[in-house]
C-alpha cells in the first residue's frame, strides 16, 4: 500500500507516528523539505495546504524553483543474478536494459498516480 496524498498537484507521503500519536506528512519532489502533522485526516489536509503554501512563498521570495529537477538518470544496485537475467530478457525482447527498467517502473507505478 502506497501511503500518499495529493495536495494542489503535489504529492506527499503520509505515516502515523505512534510516539507522538499524530499523522506526519512530507512532500516529495520539492526543492527542499516541507512536512506537516495532525491528529486527524481532516487536520492533516489542512496542515498540508498551509505547509505547501508557506514553502511556495519562501521559494518565490528567494527566487528558487518549487519542484526539484530530475535528470532522468539514476543508478540501481541489484543482485548480480537479477542483473544478468534482466539483460537476457531485454536482449530477447530486442530492447535495451534501460527500456526494460523503464517499462517495469511504469508497470509498478501506474496505480499510484
Amino acid at each position: 500500500m502506497i501511503k500518499m496524498m495529493e495536495v494542489n498537484g503535489f504529492r506527499a507521503t503520509v505515516d502515523y507516528d505512534p510516539d507522538i500519536e499524530m499523522f506526519r506528512g512530507e512532500f516529495v519532489g520539492l526543492n527542499g523539505g516541507a512536512d506537516f502533522y495532525s491528529d486527524s485526516v481532516k487536520g492533516l489536509k489542512r496542515e498540508a495546504e498551509r505547509s505547501l503554501k508557506e514553502f511556495i512563498a519562501v521559494c518565490k521570495e528567494r527566487g528558487l524553483s518549487v519542484k526539484k529537477d530530475y535528470s532522468g538518470r539514476f543508478n540501481v544496485r541489484v543482485d548480480p543474478q537479477l542483473h544478468e537475467e534482466a539483460v537476457q530478457v531485454a536482449r530477447a525482447a530486442g530492447i535495451s536494459l534501460n527500456k526494460l527498467v523503464e517499462m517495469a517502473l511504469e508497470h509498478e507505478l501506474k496505480d499510484s498516480a
